[in-house]
């Protein structure tokens, strides 16, 4: 049985002026696959997933997004992916409640799925007694795990997530992966970036950009065959040992 691509790009390329960004990356990603897009900064990784969200137009290349055009269809591809970025995309000014409704809203929710999703989220995070609390009073693990139910509420084909674990302690991480795998057995494909190389691990599949290219694109257990390696951030290390970029 084939695997269902929701993701698929052909030589996908970013340039401003002479600056080759994103140069000719071709990869695919299937329904419900949690797929890691790995790369130093500078690597061209931020650039890459604001193509793939519909949020810049690409120099060339190709792209199918959750069966939409890259170029054609930017509307759609935005209606059918969730974002979480690192700043957790939530507004602290509002109250949890309000956040819920704002995004779910956003995301096109009608009144009455809104309210059940909004009652089924609130449960599932055990934040009954926070509902109507300002998004700034909450600890930063509850924020992210918030932000990305949100991401997610309104069950879209992709979720795309940028560096979503930044700055918060191991065992929140590891929480978060919780969420991450059960999106995942629910269908939605988890498209993520991170500079944790234990996460990596936790990926179906990795791909490893160095210099605006992908280097590398298999399972944490072949990349670490392939090259030698007992740990992800030994084969990071090899592959980008070569690196000219320093920022992103």
């Amino acid at each position: 049985m084939s695997k269902e691509v929701v993701i698929k790009t052909d030589k996908l390329t970013k340039k401003f002026g002479d600056f080759i960004a994103t140069n000719s990356i071709s990869f695919e990603v299937y329904k419900g696959e949690i797929f890691g897009f790995l790369g130093a900064n500078g690597a061209g990784k931020t650039t890459a997933m604001k193509m793939l969200c519909g949020l810049s137009r690409p120099s060339s290349g190709e792209a199918m997004i959750a069966g939409f055009d890259i170029y054609k269809q930017t509307e759609e591809i935005k209606k059918s992916i969730g974002y979480m970025s690192q700043k957790f995309s939530l507004y602290e000014d509002l109250t949890v409640k309000e956040n819920i409704d704002f995004f779910g809203g956003i995301y096109g929710l009608r009144s009455e799925d809104l309210k059940a999703k909004r009652a089924e989220l609130i449960k599932t995070l055990g934040l009954e007694n926070e509902v109507n609390q300002l998004v700034s009073s909450l600890p930063l693990g509850w924020k992210q795990k918030l932000a990305f139910s949100v991401a997610v509420i309104h069950d879209p084909k992709i979720v795309f997530l940028d560096e979503p674990t930044g700055g918060v302690d191991p065992v929140t991480r590891r929480q978060f992966w919780d969420l991450i795998y059960d999106a995942s057995s629910r269908g939605i494909t988890i498209f993520v970036t991170t500079h944790y190389m234990d996460e990596a691990e936790y990926c179906n599949r990795i791909s490893m950009m160095v210099d605006g290219e992908i280097k590398a694109l298999d399972s944490p257990f072949n990349l670490k065959k392939q090259y030698g390696a007992d740990t992800m951030d030994e084969v990071f290390y090899e592959l980008a040992r070569g690196a000219t970029r320093k920022g992103d």
